[in-house]
């Protein structure tokens, strides 16, 4: 088996405008397709990662369930997005501007929520908060 990478992650979420709205205009993210079922409404937004990978958001009907940020069940826990260091502090004032409060945050990754509750981290990891990495 000859892994080459990430290709796309793929979120279930219940608000599908609401939730591509989150990741276009907070995160930054852009749109990269939009998927419709047979009656023409939209089932499936893409959204592009600077890598090439996608995060795909998919509709469903079912009821969000409101979870702590760690939990003890097995199973996904987060998305994490690289962020450079010397983007840090921006990105911190960016989530305040925008009120989506801040979980946790460590050395090297700030962890907050989207609206329908999933776990999102901005990491910078292995470099150091507002320093530049080493390119090589």
């Amino acid at each position: 088996m000859n892994i080459r990478g990430f290709h796309h992650l793929a979120i279930q979420v219940r608000d599908l405008e609401g939730q591509a709205a989150f990741y276009r205009e907070v995160l930054g993210l852009p749109e990269l397709a939009r998927h419709r079922r047979e009656d023409g409404t939209v089932r499936a937004v893409w959204l592009g990662l600077s890598d090439g990978g996608f995060l795909a958001l998919e509709e469903v009907e079912g009821q969000v369930v409101p979870e702590p940020f760690r939990d003890a069940r097995p199973g996904l826990f987060l998305l994490a997005l690289r962020v450079a260091p010397e983007d840090r502090a921006a990105a911190l004032a960016e989530l305040d501007r925008r009120r989506v409060p801040g979980l946790h945050q460590s050395r090297w990754t700030v962890y907050f929520q989207d609206p329908e509750g999933n776990r999102i981290g901005l990491s910078h990891h292995p470099h150091e908060p507002g320093s530049l990495p080493v390119s090589g």
